[in-house]
C-alpha cells in the first residue's frame, strides 16, 4: 500500500527519534518536525486506525509492522543518498535537505543503483570528486 510523503516522514522521525529515546511521544515528533502539536495529533490518530502505530494510555508510541517497515524502508533511502551527496562534497545539511525529498520520489531501480554506488564509495573510503 502507498502511503503520502507526510505518513511516511511521520514513520520515519518516529524510527529515529526512538533510536536515542526510551520512548517517543507525539510532542517529540512535532518539536523534531517543527509541525504543530494538533497537526501531530490528527496524523498519530490517522497513522494509529491504518495500522502503522500503536499508542500506548501513556502516549508513547511505538511502530507497528508495516510501519517499522515503511520507516526502515524510507530512513535507509534517507541516509544512502545523503551519504551518496556527502561524498560528492555537497555540504551535510544540503545533502540531508536534499536526501529528504529525493527519498519520496525515487524509483527502486535507480535507488538500488545508488546504494550499489554508495556502497562502492564507502568500501573504498573515497571521495567523488
Amino acid at each position: 500500500m502507498k502511503i503520502q510523503q507526510s505518513a511516511e516522514d511521520y514513520l520515519e522521525s518516529i524510527l529515529v527519534l526512538g533510536m536515542s529515546k526510551p520512548y517517543v511521544r507525539s510532542i517529540d515528533v512535532a518539536n523534531d518536525l517543527g509541525f504543530s502539536k494538533p497537526s501531530v495529533s490528527v496524523a498519530m490518530k490517522n497513522l494509529r486506525e491504518n495500522g502503522y502505530i500503536s499508542m500506548s494510555s501513556e502516549g508513547h508510541i511505538t511502530l507497528l509492522e508495516p510501519g517499522a517497515r515503511i520507516a526502515k524502508n524510507i530512513y535507509e533511502r534517507h541516509t544512502t543518498i545523503s551519504g551518496l551527496l556527502t561524498a560528492m562534497g555537497v555540504p551535510e545539511k544540503i545533502a540531508a535537505d536534499d536526501a529528504c525529498r529525493i527519498e519520496h520520489v525515487i524509483s527502486p531501480e535507480t535507488f538500488d543503483a545508488l546504494k550499489e554506488a554508495y556502497r562502492r564509495v564507502k568500501d573504498r573510503d573515497l571521495k567523488i570528486d
